[in-house]
């Protein structure tokens, strides 16, 4: 079983280390691979346009039309009728009615969502869980079936949960999403600066004989090229070597506007030093002193 570690970024990521694990063979074809991610990486993005979507809907009530938007104390102000339900909260957007169902509803919506979103989340690279499209639809289709409780006449077509769930996924390119969508047919697959040769198996990039491996991957459209290679230095690491860079430039500062006998006084100028450490008296001062 080949684990493809695929790297990708959702909307709103804090970092680019994001992306999902998906289990594959050497006896795959690279089409039929591809295709796979291709769906998983779109449906991710679904994913989490739902997730924002549904928050909403349980918070704030279903969308306003298009030509209604606006905040309902400004549109009371101006003489327009505002609908106020019993569990109304205004939307300090404007885009949502401000009548939402249910508190009990309202809970199984978010329980529903919270499922999905970590499902799909980058810590499941680190847990070593990889990603099917049947276990992310369940997951879709469980935030569905709660909409669907709460509004059993269903959703207008204007609302984005109603886009987000049951939309296609050239509708979806309407939305923010649009920019982040892949179609099966213009990938390309890249490890190693190396890319999958569509027509071919897996293992002819991989070999037959690595049934057991783990390759870091990345999707990018035809003709584009291979993708950026991966920074030798994290941000994090970089940040570390900022700060000693930093902490270091301080010292020398100090040390050469220091007096000439001024490093005596250091511990590592003690000739006792390692004998005092050794037998564990360097920490040890005189009673009744304080340094």
């Amino acid at each position: 079983m080949v684990l493809i570690s695929l790297q990708s970024v959702l909307p709103g990521a804090q970092s680019a280390n994001d992306g999902f694990l998906f289990e594959t063979t050497t006896s795959t074809p690279v089409d039929e691979l591809i295709d796979s991610l291709v769906e998983i990486h779109n449906a991710r993005l679904r994913s989490c346009l739902i997730a924002d979507a549904v928050k909403g809907l349980a918070m704030y009530g279903v969308m306003k039309r298009p030509e209604d938007v606006g905040t309902d104390h400004v549109k009371e102000i101006t003489g327009g009728n505002v609908e106020r339900g019993d569990n109304y909260v205004e939307d300090p957007s404007g885009l949502r009615t401000g009548n939402p169902p249910d508190e009990k509803m309202a809970e199984i919506l978010n329980r529903e969502v919270r499922a999905l979103e970590e499902y799909i989340h980058k810590n499941q690279v680190q847990n070593q869980v990889a990603l099917t499209l049947p276990e992310i639809t369940e997951k879709i289709n469980n935030v569905r079936g709660a909409v669907t409780m709460a509004y059993p006449m269903g959703l207008p077509e204007w609302d984005l949960a109603h886009l987000a769930l049951d939309g296609s996924v050239d509708k979806l390119k309407g939305t923010y999403l649009g920019g982040s969508l892949i179609e099966a047919k213009n990938a390309s697959l890249w490890t190693c600066n190396k890319e999958f040769r569509r027509g071919q198996l897996v293992s002819d990039r991989l070999g037959s004989c690595n049934e057991k491996t783990k390759v870091v991957a990345k999707l990018t459209t035809k003709g584009s090229g291979p993708p950026a290679r991966e920074p030798v230095v994290s941000e994090t690491e970089r940040n570390a070597m900022t700060a000693f860079y930093f902490t270091r430039q301080e010292e020398l500062k100090r040390l050469a506007e220091a007096d000439e006998d001024d490093y005596l006084n250091s511990a590592w100028a003690d000739p006792k030093g390692m004998k005092k450490s050794l037998q564990g008296l360097d920490n040890v001062k005189a009673p009744g002193l304080r340094f």
